[in-house]
Parts: C-alpha cells; structure tokens; sequence
C-alpha cells in the first residue's frame, strides 16, 4: 500500500485506568466548567455509574445538569431536545458517560450550542464553523471509539438514515476510560461493540487515507479484540480482558478517527438509520463480505493483517491469506451470536437499490480502497442478505 507524504494524527488528551471516572471531574474544572450538562441513557443510570461521576462533579463544586432522555442510534429530535436543555440551564461543558450513542449526543449538542439550526445541517466534513463547548467524554463501551474520534453520526428520522458530521473540534478534548464501565454491558451490546471496534480497525488499516501513524493502532486492535472479545462475554467481570478491550476500542479509534473508515460502515450507516439496529451487529454481518470484495482488487493489506492475527495462511499467496481474514471475521462474529445475514435484522429485497445509493453517498466510501458501481453495491448488499 503506498502511504501519504504527510500524515495528521488528531487525538484528545487521554486518562486509562481502573478508578479513573474522577478524572473526568478535574477535567471539567480545567476546562472553565461550573454548570456541566451530563449526558447519559438510562442502563447508566440504573447501572450507578451516573451518581458516581456525578458525586465525583459535586465534589468539584460543580454544578452538573443531567439529561438521559436518549434511546440507542440517537434521533434528530434527541438531539434537538437536549440542546434546548443545555440552553435553559445555561450549561458550559459537555460531559458524555455513555456508549456511542451518548457520545454522538453529547457532540450534537455541542454543535448545535455553538452554531445552532438543526443537527441535519452539518452533515459532511468541517460544516460546522464556530467554535463548540468543551467535551469530556467517558465511554462505557468497548468498541465504537466515538471518545476520541472527529465523528458525530445521529439518525435523521425523516430520511430514516444515519448522517455523519465530520470535523476536527469534534475531537473532544479529554476521554477518561476507566474499564470498570464496561462490566456493566449487555452481553449483546459487548458483542456489537467489539465487532464495531474490529471494524474500525480493519477498515482503518485498508483506508486510502491510512498513514504509519494509523497503521500500527489499526493493527493492534484487530489482533487485541480477536483475541479478547469471547473472554470478555463468558467472564464479564475479568478486568485483565476487560482493560484489554477498552485497550482494543481505544486503539481502533485513534486508527480509524485519522485514517477513516470504508465500505463496511457506509453500508451499516443505511441498515441502521432504516431499521435502528445496533450498529455493531450490522457491521458484524457485512464486514466479511466487504473484506472479499476489497481483496478482490488489493489482498496484500489483508495478508498483513492475516500475519498479525497469526492464522497460517499469512505464509501462503496474497488472495488466500485474505480470504482467511474474512473466515476469522466471520467466526467470531459467530461465537459472539451476530446473525448471519442481514435478512435476520429485516432486510427485505426491495430494500437493496435504497441502501446502495446511500452507502455510495456515504463519507465514509471515499476512503474504501476499491470503489464500488451501484450494481456492484447492490450485489454486496445482497451477499450479505
């Protein structure tokens, strides 16, 4: 793969750690913070995380405002309303402790706080100008790398489909991941969560926008969540797997944030926004697929990527090697109960031509190593039915 003669590399300031969830408190002070709106979703709340980290902010004397009105795969209108809410009690720090979903909210608002309209209004890349709120964000997941990534992806329900905002200030400004979170996750949401993190570094690997600085978080991932995921669902409360996937994700998101994404999310973008399924499932039955489809053009990135996963077929010829990625890929997504075909999630025939042009429309399709006619897409929809 040839690489860039110049690389970027955006990263917030990052804290890891066991017991790390206070940090999130002096952060929000360093950042000029004594009103934070805390964003959540409800499993945070019952799972006591939230009266955690807001004790944690009280001690700070600060003064949270905490809003959880939030379902998965945040809506337009969700957005909208925590922004009004931000505004009435006259917040100034975003604090997000939740998983992508809460994150993706949390970034919204902050658009929304500075540059107002609607959230549809900056779907694209640098569509919003002014400069947002401070963001704090705490992931509770592991997996969709939504913490230290420029990515705000919100359902426009009108459309029925996800939109992607892309900017730089959406890289928020610190992510605490203390991994005691992510011993409260469904085990159906861990399973879709590290799949999305395996996505993200797979896709990041191949992106044409992959640089050296990419490379070697994408490829750390891949191995960290193979090996880990199974571990992480049949012992939850490990916190030796448990650091090691929030290890995965993190890496997953510095990967994919600079080097971008491919075919597999601006396909998953179009099933999620018309059915609302979770996000890493989807990616979990697409991504084998798109792995064939991109190493019918190119295998030797995915040979690499054999190597690291230390399956046999990394010594043999190119497109072999390939084609064992997409194998390993599709058994652990197996393992961890993914369905094996869209048509599981309620795909339906007619369906295809719509999804198709969306995905072509799709940001992240302008990083996907091979590029894809509308027929082509169509037949990669319907290989994954």
């Amino acid at each position: 793969m040839e690489t860039p003669t110049l690389a970027k590399f955006h990263a917030p300031e990052i804290v890891f750690g066991a017991g790390s969830l206070a940090e999130a408190a002096h952060a929000t002070v360093r950042l000029g913070g004594s009103r934070p709106m805390l964003v959540t979703d409800p499993g945070l709340v019952e799972a006591g995380w939230v009266d955690e980290l807001r004790h944690h902010l009280v001690e700070q004397g600060l003064t949270p405002v905490v809003w959880s009105e939030l379902t998965p795969n945040p809506k337009d209108f969700e957005v909208a309303a925590g922004h009004e809410l931000y505004r009435a009690e006259g917040c100034d720090v975003l604090v997000g402790l939740g998983g992508g979903s809460v994150i993706d909210a949390a970034k919204g608002i902050a658009v929304l706080a500075a540059n107002g309209g609607s959230i549809l209004d900056y779907e694209g890349v640098d569509r919003a100008p002014l400069p947002i709120p401070p963001m704090v964000m705490v992931p509770s997941t592991s997996g969709t790398g939504a913490d230290v990534s420029q990515f705000c992806v919100v359902t426009d329900t009108t459309r029925n489909t996800k939109i992607t905002i892309i900017g730089r200030s959406l890289v928020p400004d610190l992510t605490v991941i203390d991994p005691r979170l992510l011993t409260t996750m469904p085990d159906d949401l861990n399973a879709a969560t590290g799949l999305d993190a395996l996505t993200h570094g797979i896709e990041a690997f191949v992106s044409r926008a992959h640089n050296p600085l990419t490379d070697h978080h994408a490829l750390r991932a891949v191995a960290m969540v193979t090996g880990t995921l199974v571990h992480t669902i049949d012992d939850p409360h490990e916190m030796t797997h448990r650091t090691a996937m929030a290890q995965a994700s993190l890496e997953a998101g510095l990967a994919f944030t600079n080097a971008i994404l491919g075919a597999a999310h601006a396909m998953s973008h179009q099933v999620g926004g018309l059915l609302d399924q979770p996000h890493g499932v989807i990616n979990g039955v697409l991504l084998p697929h798109v792995i064939r489809f991109n190493a019918a053009a190119d295998p030797a990135p995915f040979a690499a990527i054999a190597a690291a996963l230390g399956l046999d077929e990394h010594r043999g010829p190119e497109p072999e090697a390939a084609l064992a990625v997409a194998d390993r890929v599709e058994r652990l997504a197996r393992e961890v109960g993914v369905p094996r075909g869209l048509r599981e999630l309620g795909v339906r025939e007619r369906d295809l031509t719509r999804l198709a042009e969306g995905a072509l429309r799709d940001a992240c399709m302008s990083t996907n190593p091979r590029a894809a006619t509308h027929e082509q897409m169509v037949a990669l929809f319907r290989a994954a039915l």
